[in-house]
């Protein structure tokens, strides 16, 4: 018999507001001067809010908020700022 195996999704684990604010700071840490990683770490929380609410909240359409938080995408620092703001993240400088 073999080992059956899910696949991990990060989804799966942000279910509460903590839980986002707590990844969010660790991919700040982690993901250094990385705008890739960072931006794919937005497009995991934002699928984990929705990305249609996000889309109305931001007024970018939902296929250029995919593209852009792809983390293969190259998002201007703007819609960098409206997706952080519109999901009740921050920036924070140390």
């Amino acid at each position: 018999m073999g080992l059956k195996l899910n696949k991990w999704k990060i989804e799966d684990y942000l279910r509460t507001e903590e839980d986002i604010a707590e990844y969010w700071a660790a991919c700040l840490i982690e993901g250094g001067d990385d705008p890739a990683f960072l931006t794919k770490a937005l497009g995991e929380i934002a699928r984990t809010r929705g990305m249609s609410q996000l889309a109305r909240d931001t007024g970018i359409s939902r296929e250029g908020l995919y593209k852009a938080l792809s983390g293969e995408g190259n998002p201007e620092f703007a819609t960098v700022l409206k997706v952080i703001n519109a999901l009740g993240l921050k920036l924070r400088a140390s």
